[in-house]
């Protein structure tokens, strides 16, 4: 087994390989992160590990709050995600490629990154000014009949599309592209689909693209026909998760 050592960055959400993250970074454990990977050449790559939350918090709590307002702030790189952050953290990852690290006067980051590879989390360690976590890179395997399934999720996706955007068949754009590449329609779909963190996670660490994909099917089904009867939809991302400052 291939392991590699690389900073980590938690987050409430989840990065799929293939889509761009942009994050607002301003808490000082990322920042040194950052500075860090300003340290490696511009010819290589400036590669990170994100990893959603699975019991934790991606901003530490800095001042004393509810329910005992005498509460010391949390802090350290592991600030958040408890004794031991292992725990607090999903099992699979995806490396994200950092693009462009951009510095502002205040000392904060801007930062554009691409996620790469999927990784499984073997072990974190807490010791340095950041997170660092030792990854094993998973392979992306086809499955069986990963092509035909990713038609059925392409022309499902247009009428899931059509369903939240309240329009008809005919004014979607009929030049549109849409990837043909099987595992780049799972992740896509997958990060375009209006789902909470956990169902986003478990297509992430789905075993091949195949079982994403088949899972996808079965979900965009579920979500249009729900949509179609429906006269308004619930925003429930503002009840599930809370207000992410990255």
């Amino acid at each position: 087994m291939t392991t590699v050592r690389l900073p980590l960055f938690p987050l409430n959400s989840v990065l799929f390989p293939g889509l761009v993250l942009p994050l607002n970074v301003f808490e000082e454990r990322y920042r040194a992160m950052m500075r860090d990977l300003l340290k490696t050449s511009e010819d290589e790559p400036r590669r990170f590990v994100v990893v959603a939350i699975r019991d934790g918090y991606e901003v530490a709590p800095s001042a004393p709050g509810m329910p005992d307002p005498t509460a010391q702030p949390d802090r350290g790189p592991a600030a958040g995600f408890g004794a031991d952050p292992v725990k607090a953290l999903h099992a699979v990852g995806c490396i994200a490629d950092a693009a462009t690290i951009r510095e502002r006067s205040d000392g904060t980051f801007e930062v554009l990154a691409t996620g790469t590879t999927r990784a499984r989390l073997l072990s974190v360690d807490a010791s340095g000014p950041f997170l660092t976590a030792e990854l094993e890179e998973l392979e992306e395997e086809p499955g069986d009949e990963a092509g035909a399934l990713a038609e059925g999720v392409l022309r499902s996706f247009r009428q899931y599309q059509k369903r939240l955007a309240g329009a008809r068949e005919r004014s979607l754009a009929a030049g549109t592209e849409l990837p043909d590449e099987p595992s780049v329609v799972s992740y896509l779909v997958a990060a375009a689909m209006v789902h909470d963190t956990p169902t986003k996670q478990r297509l992430l660490q789905a075993p091949d693209t195949a079982s994403r994909l088949r899972d996808e099917l079965k979900l965009l089904r579920a979500e249009t026909a729900i949509i179609r009867n429906l006269p308004s939809l619930p925003a429930f991302e503002l009840t599930r998760a809370p207000t992410s400052l990255n």
